[in-house]
């Protein structure tokens, strides 16, 4: 009974230890964006105060009336880089979805010559840093009269997000069941439905997972956004914070208010998503 009490008393003593090494690290990955969340609402003379001040004395919205004024913020034209940043990233996603979720079911569910030599070679595009693609990206695109459009843009995401993608949502449908189409087949289902109604829910939580990383990568990529955009009918939001510099000066509060603007959209998929991704990794179609 002692020692049953002794090993409680430890179990009870290392799971608070856990979860205290939990809290601290979880506010040390927290602090920055607090700190711009913060920013957003303060005075100039407050952010640049040194030392910093942690505990705002006056809080305002004086850089989102300033934002959403006229055209912005010293003429930053936040709506359009917000318009721009949806287009272009939703429109990204769900190419590189569609095309993820065919590639990756391909090479799940088939066996094709060349297959493991095609599948090496995309994973090893993902090898190559997305900055050292920009000027070989930059001279297509000119050739190709690309530069400074959506078009280019939703193409060059397109083409970083797929490999991911494939790979992905390869492995959750080798985790599915083959049977389990076969069976669906059998009960009169075409190769189609069998797919949508038997295959596509047991894997959705893998197809969520790639939707949120390309999304988010299109919405906050900046190297290769900032070399092919050039107007104010093309640049994104990682681009338009260069907007808030100038020569001498950086708009800090304004800078801090784009930033949360780009948050929010993140934020907001992230909990729709989260209930498909619920859905797919306790969908019942498959038993241990």
């Amino acid at each position: 009974m002692n020692e049953n009490l002794k090993h409680r008393i430890k179990a009870r003593i290392l799971k608070a230890l856990h979860l205290v090494a939990l809290f601290i690290a979880m506010a040390i990955i927290c602090v920055p964006g607090l700190w711009i969340v913060l920013n957003s609402f303060r005075p100039t003379v407050e952010i640049m105060a040194k030392p910093p001040v942690w505990i705002p004395s006056e809080l305002n919205l004086d850089n989102y009336r300033a934002m959403f004024g006229a055209v912005g913020e010293g003429g930053v034209p936040v709506v359009q880089y917000f318009t721009n940043s949806l287009i272009i990233s939703v429109t990204s996603t769900v190419i590189a979805i569609l095309v993820g979720m065919a590639g990756g079911y391909a090479f799940a569910r088939y066996r094709f010559k060349g297959k493991a030599g095609i599948f090496i070679g995309l994973m090893l595009t993902r090898a190559v840093p997305g900055v050292s693609l920009s000027l070989p990206l930059f001279i297509v695109m000119a050739k190709t009269g690309l530069i400074d459009t959506h078009v280019g843009l939703i193409l060059v995401y397109v083409a970083l997000n797929v490999p991911f993608t494939i790979w992905l949502i390869d492995g959750f449908f080798r985790q599915v069941p083959i049977e389990l189409a076969e069976a669906a087949e059998i009960d009169g289902c075409t190769r189609w439905q069998a797919f949508w109604k038997v295959e596509f829910p047991v894997a959705r939580a893998g197809i969520a997972s790639a939707g949120i990383f390309a999304f988010l990568t299109s919405w906050n990529e900046y190297a290769l956004a900032s070399q092919l955009t050039r107007s104010t009918f093309s640049k994104t939001m990682p681009v338009g914070l260069r907007d808030f510099t100038s020569e001498f000066t950086i708009n800090w509060g304004g800078m801090c208010a784009l930033a949360v603007l780009m948050i929010i959209p993140a934020l907001i998929l992230t909990f729709i998503v989260q209930k498909h991704l619920i859905a797919g990794l306790t969908f019942g179609g498959v038993k241990g």
